[in-house]
């Protein structure tokens, strides 16, 4: 089993591995699985490993990858885009008076970069746009970023991976990215595939590439689906699913501000096998449901998760 994390900072990979690894565990008993519960959380039930990149977003002089967009491969526009389309996305969804001030706030700030002049400026009032986001209930009380900087450096690297820029030894970022996710997959095994946030974009592109067995590919929090940045920039186009996989199932929170367009199998291909991905919503308790271990834990998250490494082989890692 592989996790693929989304957008952040730097982190370390055994604890995060342990974090998702003891989510997970959650929701396997409450999905009826207590006996597989417990090995998970003891990482004993299969062979687990947690695919990290976020050391490749660092910037030269930029702590942690938060350094805001470069206007070198048009991120700051494109990072406009997808901050509106959150925007308008959870405003549609509004049920807070108090959310809905704040979001007409960030979107009356947005809509006047279009006047910006120059890409510094409009790099500022996106970084404002975000300070003002933080204000969100769900965010501040969440704590997720410290300031709207980091927070539009951390969303950015949605942005910096779309752009197949940044060459370093002759790879760009996204290919760089790819390669690290890549390397954690064995294609002599079948592997359990769980993605959160960016990171089933990342894994949604690597799977194209791999030809080993993918009996269940999960993918929490998705910006698979958002129109204006990710779908359009994926590659292959049109979007379809790897042919290595077998069956893919999707899971978002209403509240996810991220997860914009969740019904993945409208904008999705089959494969040549007839795998589309089917999404679910799930209902995730606390103020900030985007964090990858507030889906694990759910029952409907984990159990096929459970079921799919047992269908693997009956005490052989999947």
């Amino acid at each position: 089993m592989v996790f693929i994390h989304g957008i952040g900072g730097l982190r370390d990979a055994e604890a995060e591995l342990g974090s998702w690894l003891k989510a997970l565990a959650v929701g396997a008993r409450k999905a009826g699985h207590s006996f597989e519960g417990s090995a998970l959380e003891q990482d004993s039930f299969t062979d687990a490993a947690f695919a990290y990149y976020g050391d490749l977003f660092v910037r030269p002089q930029a702590q942690g990858g938060t350094a805001p967009p470069s206007d070198a491969a048009g991120e700051d526009e494109a990072l406009r885009h997808l901050l509106e389309e959150m925007i308008n996305t959870q405003l549609s969804a509004c049920r807070d008076d108090e959310e809905r001030r704040v979001l007409q706030h960030a979107h009356a700030e947005l809509t006047a970069t279009r006047q910006a002049q120059g890409s510094g400026q409009l790099v500022r009032r996106l970084v404002n746009v975000c300070t003002t986001l933080l204000a969100l209930p769900g965010i501040r009380l969440g704590g997720q970023w410290a300031s709207g900087r980091i927070m539009a450096g951390h969303l950015a690297q949605v942005t910096r991976y779309l752009a197949r820029a940044e060459l370093d030894g002759g790879r760009t970022l996204d290919e760089r990215i790819r390669d690290r996710v890549l390397s954690f997959l064995d294609e002599d095994r079948p592997t359990v595939v769980i993605a959160h946030s960016l990171g089933s974009v990342v894994a949604l592109e690597a799977l194209h590439h791999y030809r080993g067995p993918i009996p269940l590919f999960v993918t929490v929090g998705s910006p698979i689906g958002t129109r204006t940045v990710v779908h359009p920039r994926l590659r292959p186009q049109p979007p379809a699913t790897p042919e290595c996989v077998r069956r893919w199932l999707n899971y978002w929170d209403r509240d996810d501000i991220i997860a914009s367009r969740p019904w993945l199998e409208r904008d999705v291909l089959p494969n040549t096998v007839g795998c589309l991905p089917v999404s679910d919503r799930v209902d995730s308790d606390g103020i900030w449901v985007h964090t990858a271990t507030k889906y694990l834990a759910q029952a409907s998250v984990a159990g096929p998760v459970v079921e799919a490494i047992r269908l693997a082989g009956e005490g052989t890692p999947a």
